[in-house]
């Protein structure tokens, strides 16, 4: 059996769209003498479709796209994900199901069993899970056929999150080939376990696994595609690109003639990724332009250059305003770093404006001392004059704050985190300077200035400030955020592994007074396991122990 895995990169809901790029696949898997094309979960809907799978008229849509999408599986097959209505008295509006589409019908149906509810996964509020199946007849091959999570019945937690494992079940029954369609949101370090857990089943199974994930940015989420096929000895017989759409084709006759491509890894990885849901975000909501303010120093540097990366410099507009505070080599930064990216580059002085507001304000801050109050002033004008420019030209303000920043609240509400999209807000600080040096080395020079990467970061907000007037130490910081964030660690495992207690206490309690920040800022661009976005839930009004 020939086989075509193609990784699609929907956007969510525009069905056409989705239905022609899938109907192209399908052509050139024909053309190829492909017998069956495989693209993956959800492939004409898109995912996460979220509360728009609860609009009937939209499952309805992806139903009749599915019967067009019929029509052209001849005389190969089509293995494809969609929403499928749930007819039943009771339950869930919709299962989350593959379809195997031959001769112009439907010949086979299969739906998810496990259904993830963790991190950003909320898929029990709409899909009604399915009970255990059994294999697919099709061209002489029993397929056993999964969808995601039912390949993740280990999960990345530690510990079986379900009773059952269903790929381990339907290889029970006997198969031939093992199949998943994924739409598996990418994190770093993820793919390695996934092609880990592939590569245990098909072993386990003694048959080759194919699996064919979704690729793309939707929203804040990020796909990977990567899609492979695994051997029934373990071996990876072939490997999808990473962070593009592809098809891959696998002749299950004639292994060795299979394609294996290389998925880049550490901060490459983090920069094709960056620049993917940078682009896709930019391109599914309409913008054709994006406008950043340059400061001159590392986080906006390295978000006008992802910018230029992904929509082309002609499309960036970086926007240096300076106030009285700002160093002679914040704008010389700020220039040498729109020259080297060659985008378009204005100065537009603050200084007026923030003297305006200070004079007005000056009755009724008579007899206090000068303090943040004032300090933020400036980050809000220079937020206002982003968004006039953002909404003058029609360009997405990208914010260039970083994950270490927006932790800890060392941000401002409607200044420097105004915007429509935060770039970096799931990159800690210390790996802001490795994608920095990462994307220097790419290009070969110094695009991003070398005082740039060597200067303490500062705010510039009043005279010789710097961040570590207020924080800790960066690569400080940022190992007690991965233990307390990601790993979910307590204050007293903290300071049992060497750190600091007064330290640690600090920071656990700039992470929980500034909740109402984060839940104001712009959508971010997900890449760590836990992220400060929609799947991290935590009340504003609460007070956790310390």
């Amino acid at each position: 059996m020939k086989l075509a895995l193609i990784q699609t990169n929907p956007t969510i809901a525009d069905i056409d769209r989705n239905t022609a790029a899938i109907l192209d696949g399908i052509a050139r898997a024909r053309d190829a003498g492909a017998e069956l094309a495989i693209f993956c979960e959800q492939a004409i809907l898109g995912y996460p479709a979220k509360d728009l799978l609860l609009r009937r008229e939209i499952i309805g849509r992806n139903v009749e796209a599915l019967h067009e999408i019929a029509r052209h599986a001849s005389p190969l097959g089509v293995l494809i994900g969609y929403a499928e209505p749930n007819a039943g008295a009771s339950g869930r509006p919709v299962y989350n199901s593959a379809a195997l589409l031959h001769e112009g019908s439907v010949v086979a149906v299969r739906r998810k069993r496990l259904l993830p509810t963790y991190d950003v996964f909320d898929e029990a509020r709409y899909f009604e899970p399915a009970g255990p199946q059994e294999p697919v007849e099709f061209a002489g091959r029993r397929l056993g056929i999964t969808i995601c999570e039912d390949l993740l019945a280990e999960s990345l937690l530690g510990k079986p999150l379900y009773s059952c494992d269903p790929v381990a079940e339907l290889a029970q029954h006997g198969v031939d080939l093992l199949i998943n369609i994924s739409a598996s949101p990418f994190v770093l370090g993820k793919r390695k376990w996934r092609v880990s857990r592939v590569t245990q089943a098909a072993c386990a199974a003694g048959v080759p696994f194919a699996y064919v994930n979704q690729v793309g940015g939707n929203d804040e989420l990020l796909f990977d595609g990567g899609s492979c096929v695994i051997g029934a000895d373990g071996s990876l017989i072939a490997q999808a690109r990473a962070f593009a759409a592809d098809m891959l084709l696998v002749d299950l006759d004639n292994l060795a003639a299979a394609r294996k491509e290389i998925v880049p890894e550490g901060a490459a990885c983090l920069h094709d990724a960056l620049i993917m849901g940078l682009h896709d975000y930019l391109r599914k909501c309409g913008f054709g332009k994006v406008v950043v303010g340059l400061s001159g120093g590392i986080d906006s540097a390295v978000v006008a250059a992802l910018a230029a990366s992904a929509f082309g410099p002609e499309n960036v507009h970086g926007v240096a305003m300076p106030s009285r505070f700002s160093s002679d080599h914040s704008i010389t930064d700020a220039r040498a770093l729109a020259k080297n990216l060659g985008i378009r580059f204005s100065i537009i002085e603050i200084e007026p404006m923030h003297a305006a507001f200070e004079h007005q304000l000056r009755d009724e801050f008579t007899g206090r001392e000068s303090d943040v109050a004032e300090e933020n002033i400036q980050a809000r004008v220079r937020g206002g004059i982003l968004m006039a420019l953002s909404n003058k030209f029609g360009s997405l303000l990208l914010t260039t704050g970083n994950k270490s920043e927006l932790a800890v609240g060392y941000c401002t509400l409607y200044g420097d985190m105004a915007g429509g999209l935060a770039v970096i807000s799931d990159v800690p600080k210390t790996m802001v300077y490795t994608l920095a040096r990462h994307i220097n080395e790419r290009a070969g020079c110094a695009v991003i200035p070398e005082s740039t990467l060597t200067k303490p970061p500062s705010a510039e907000l009043r005279p010789d400030q710097t961040d570590q007037d207020s924080l800790p130490p960066y690569d400080v910081l940022d190992a007690i955020l991965e233990r307390y964030e990601e790993r979910l660690e307590s204050i007293d495992t903290i300071v049992a592994a060497g750190f600091d207690r007064e330290i640690v206490r600090q920071v656990v309690r700039l992470i929980q007074i500034n909740e109402y920040k984060r839940s104001q800022a712009a959508p971010g661009l997900k890449v760590t396991s836990r992220a400060f976005g929609f799947g991290r839930r935590l009340p504003i009004a609460a007070r956790p122990p310390r």
